[in-house]
């Protein structure tokens, strides 16, 4: 994933001074933390793990910044939804992170969308049957991780199964399986201030909607 240090963009000169803001006081202790937690979420689909003290940057919720200041680097092509692309954002990611920014979904190894974005996901790169770990990464923006359309999530990290209340639209996962083929896929974290959640392509979503049996 991305290296556990506080990038120092060369092109940071070119960045106007107004737009910038911090990012971890301690890089590499804070970033090694949510890098733990981001794999715990992982690792434990439909679980909720807070970030501590995280970082701010308007226009994107703390855990999404945070997200951000530990996963994307010079290596990390990067797809920004215009409903969360700012000169802010772009200021400072290229700061602090030197990824670079991709005006093409195909090409991008992380995504940062909104929730309106979710009704379409199509597009991003699900990897290959030999390198599914290619695959692009979405970190999408929620107003918070419960109170929609109940689901039960299954598969690798869950015991048995799990009650998930995720708002999020039905499209979205009857999109996600639709393009299922294992290994392939799209992983998913989804962030709400300063929690997140996520959603990876190995974990089997069941929905009680309408007629669907199972949006996977």
């Amino acid at each position: 994933m991305a290296t556990i240090m506080m990038k120092q963009a060369g092109s940071a000169g070119h960045v106007a001074d107004h737009l910038l803001v911090g990012g971890f006081d301690d890089a590499v202790t804070q970033s090694q933390r949510v890098f733990r937690l981001a794999l715990s979420a992982m690792s434990e689909p439909g679980t909720v793990h807070g970030v501590p003290n995280p970082p701010e940057l308007k226009g994107l919720h703390p855990a999404t910044y945070a997200l951000c200041l530990t996963l994307l680097d010079s290596a990390t092509p990067v797809w920004v939804s215009r409903l969360l692309d700012t000169p802010a954002l772009r200021a400072n990611l290229s700061f602090h992170c030197a990824s670079p920014f991709v005006s093409s979904r195909e090409q991008a190894q992380f995504a940062l969308l909104s929730e309106a974005d979710l009704h379409d996901v199509s597009g991003f790169d699900p990897g290959s049957d030999r390198d599914p770990d290619r695959s692009c990464t979405i970190i999408a923006q929620l107003p918070a991780l419960s109170g929609g359309q109940p689901g039960v999530w299954r598969g690798p990290g869950v015991d048995g199964q799990r009650k998930v209340t995720l708002p999020v639209p039905k499209s979205l996962f009857l999109e996600r399986k639709a393009g299922r083929a294992f290994p392939r896929g799209l992983d998913f974290i989804f962030t709400a201030g300063d929690s997140l959640l996520a959603l990876p392509r190995s974990t089997r979503v069941i929905c009680p909607i309408e007629e669907e049996a199972s949006c996977m």
